[in-house]
């Protein structure tokens, strides 16, 4: 069962679920967020009024639109688009687009829930939205997945600008699809309008370390949790979901640090690998000819289990990245974790991990990073991006990283300071959440009544 509601919000999650009736994974963000208010309300009753909560649930703008596009045999096809546009007290829109077909409202609206929070806690000057489709690029040439990114731009740009509203890429999203989207931009607007995209590629606007971002930050950000208790990655045994983007340079950078990444995934199972994940390798499956993991134990040999299907969880581990998609550790998942003896568990992906399990985990010591703080490496990258593009500026790759380690280092200390401050000592969930909140009802707040 969930634990209860604070009173004082109790009404406005009641209003969620009754103006947004099946979105369970927009009702699951908002309930997260929501439980951790009552002592915020307590010492802040300023925050009830002008109804600034009740407003926070409601996105500024939700957009919905059809995208025709003809695939390689000339047959029309139609995909469903979305922008949801959340929250602009602190800057324009920015988050994510996701192609991919479990895309629908809900997913898009909890996505952008927890963009308030994230693009918050970073610090930067920057709002809350998300968007997508629910278009499925897996075996889509090139040039289809260049003519749905046309069309879906089509629509989008009328939406969209660098002041407004800067959309980036997601599950599905990549500098390809950044590509066809910003040339299609350009080409209705005749403007080079450099900072309406992030995600772009480094010739044509991008930032160094933004391919790496997302990962690496969610590693610099467990890297400060084990500072805090006067420990290190050295020697940590690590398991890391996914195979995509995020695990690919979380794995990475634990490897630079000391750690020993002992298994990944993908949607079909799980490999172990206790020598350690041979990164080059698992980059040319997966990036060079978007292979699986079960290939990479075919390369690898004997020494690899692949296991089809089971759940990765149950590999022990000292250290635990969910990096694939949301709601992907359950919890029996979670006993498994504390069983093996793992302490520490941060999200690389956007609520990766069930309500039920993150209370296993807590109720059982294990320090638990929510995804809003951990993997707000992206997101900050991508408001670095926009810098050098309003500099009309290019920052070495060093210099970029460095950016990062600090915001992770900020983001991380913001939680723990915030959560001493609201009798939460140690709770990362807490301080995360009352940290996001309180800089955005500050800023809805001055901003009156809109």
């Amino acid at each position: 069962m969930p634990q209860p509601l604070p009173d004082s919000v109790q009404s406005v999650f009641e209003e969620v679920i009754r103006r947004n009736p099946g979105e369970t994974e927009f009702h699951q963000a908002v309930r997260e967020v929501l439980e951790s208010l009552g002592p915020v309300i307590a010492k802040h009753p300023q925050y009830t009024d002008g109804e600034i909560i009740r407003r926070l649930c409601e996105p500024e703008r939700q957009i919905i639109f059809r995208v025709p596009w003809t695939d390689d045999a000339g047959r029309v096809q139609l995909n469903r688009g979305f922008r949801v546009e959340f929250n602009s007290a602190l800057g324009p829109f920015k988050g994510g687009l996701r192609f991919h077909p479990s895309v629908y409202l809900g997913i898009v609206k909890f996505l952008g829930f927890e963009q308030i929070f994230k693009n918050s806690l970073t610090g930067l000057p920057i709002g809350g939205g998300k968007g997508g489709s629910d278009f499925d690029p897996k075996g889509r040439s090139d040039a289809e997945i260049m003519r749905f990114s046309q069309s879906f731009m089509t629509e989008l740009y009328r939406h969209i600008g660098e002041y407004t509203d800067v959309p980036a890429g997601d599950i599905g999203v990549g500098t390809r699809e950044i590509g066809y989207m910003f040339g299609q931009y350009k080409r209705i607007t005749n403007r080079y309008e450099s900072g309406v995209l992030t995600g772009k590629g480094l010739t044509w606007g991008g930032s160094r370390v933004r391919t790496e971002a997302t990962g690496y930050g969610a590693v610099f950000f467990v890297d400060e949790m084990l500072r805090a208790t006067g420990d290190s990655f050295e020697g940590k045994r690590v398991v890391v979901s996914g195979s995509g983007n995020v695990a690919i340079y979380a794995i990475e950078k634990i490897h630079q640090l000391g750690g020993t990444v002992v298994a990944c995934s993908d949607s079909n199972g799980y490999i172990v690998d206790e020598q350690g994940i041979d990164l080059d390798l698992l980059k040319e499956i997966k990036n060079g000819h978007r292979g699986r993991v079960a290939d990479y134990a075919a390369a690898r040999g004997a020494h690899v289990a692949y296991v089809e299907g089971g759940s990765i969880w149950d590999v022990p581990c000292d250290v635990a990245l969910p990096c694939a998609t949301q709601n992907e550790l359950p919890e029996d998942a979670a006993r498994a974790l504390v069983r093996n003896g793992c302490t520490i568990v941060a999200e690389g992906a956007n609520m990766p991990t069930t309500p039920t399990a993150i209370r296993v985990l807590r109720e059982a010591g294990v320090r638990f990073a929510p995804g809003k703080a951990a993997n707000a490496g992206g997101v900050a990258t991508s408001a670095l991006e926009m810098q050098q593009n309003a500099s009309r500026d290019s920052w070495s790759f060093e210099h970029t990283e460095e950016r990062l380690q600090t915001i992770m280092r900020q983001i991380h200390d913001r939680c723990l300071t915030t959560a001493d401050e609201y009798g939460a000592p140690g709770d990362y969930v807490a301080g995360a959440n009352i940290a996001g909140f309180t800089r955005v009802a500050d800023a809805m707040l001055a901003l009156g009544l809109i």
